[in-house]
């Protein structure tokens, strides 16, 4: 079992990306190439879940990791979430799981969400509202929402520009739109008592995050897809003052290392006493741990 007391620091943002390294999806693989090039990532190729693990272990570094399912915008088959779920428990020491479903899918996808609760010990639920295409405030999702809501678990939207199809022809079809987080405004007034994570500094809305963020009591932040070098300097201030306890260290590991996040971070200029909030603390309050 996970012993927070004596990991360093809890990543709240990492991903499985596909099972046992292998897939049948065309075009899949430029894709993946892409991401690589444009975060200048060490991976070749995505990681499975049980590399992953072994990799945060050793580090002494918990681990938030979740799937996807982006796969009826993208063609992209998703990581079944029960798969990942039951190796997640495999490795229980290091990992935390969420999963992942497509809001468009409803009520099933609302019946699927509580039984990973009930049933698999998933915390929380990964949403990439450009991704998966579709506004984060649309009503089509709120069954869903309800369902997360309902027990209590977590809900983390992909916020800002992204990674996913930069430099493909249209973008691979990934609407940026979609990622705005004042949508995510609304769903914060609409389920008060559901956690609600924004993830990534939010270019080119990193004002309007902070101000969800400042304004809902139930909305915290991630530091995750950037490295701290590139955080703008209202983002460092509110981290050292306002948000210091709703802030979030997450990599977006593979594409970033937490090696890599946490080397530029110690370089920023971070209160002594928001540090710890930020690497750990905050994480492990909001997850109940």
């Amino acid at each position: 079992m996970l012993d927070l007391d004596k990991v360093l620091a809890i990543d709240i943002h990492t991903h499985a990306e596909e099972p046992c390294g292998s897939h049948g999806d065309d075009g899949y693989d430029e894709f993946q190439a892409k991401m690589a090039e444009y975060f200048k990532s060490p991976h070749t190729h995505p990681p499975t879940v049980p590399e992953t693990a072994a990799y945060y272990r050793a580090k002494n570094i918990a681990a938030v990791i979740f799937p996807v399912d982006a796969e009826r915008e993208t063609g992209f088959r998703r990581y079944n979430n029960y798969e990942m779920a039951e190796l997640a428990a495999q490795n229980s020491d290091v990992l935390i799981p969420f999963a992942s479903i497509d809001p468009a899918k409803g009520k099933l996808g609302a019946r699927e969400a509580r039984d990973l609760i009930e049933n698999y010990g998933i915390k929380g639920f990964k949403f990439h509202p450009t991704m998966q295409g579709f506004y984060p405030n649309d009503r089509m999702a709120y069954p869903l929402y309800e369902a997360i809501a309902e027990s209590g678990a977590i809900s983390l939207f992909h916020t800002g520009q992204t990674g996913v199809g930069s430099g493909m022809p249209g973008g691979n079809g990934m609407r940026l739109k979609f990622s705005n987080p004042m949508y995510i405004d609304d769903v914060a007034v609409d389920f008060p008592d559901m956690p609600i994570i924004l993830a990534h500094p939010s270019f080119p809305w990193q004002e309007e995050a902070l101000s969800v963020a400042t304004h809902k009591p139930n909305v915290y932040i991630d530091l995750s897809g950037w490295s701290p070098k590139y955080f703008p300097p209202i983002l460092v201030r509110y981290v050292n003052t306002i948000l210091q306890d709703k802030m979030l260290f997450g990599s977006d590991w593979p594409v970033i290392t937490p090696d890599r996040w946490m080397a530029d971070f110690a370089k920023l200029e971070i209160r002594d006493e928001v540090r710890p909030k930020v690497l750990k603390a905050n994480a492990r309050k909001l997850l109940k741990m």
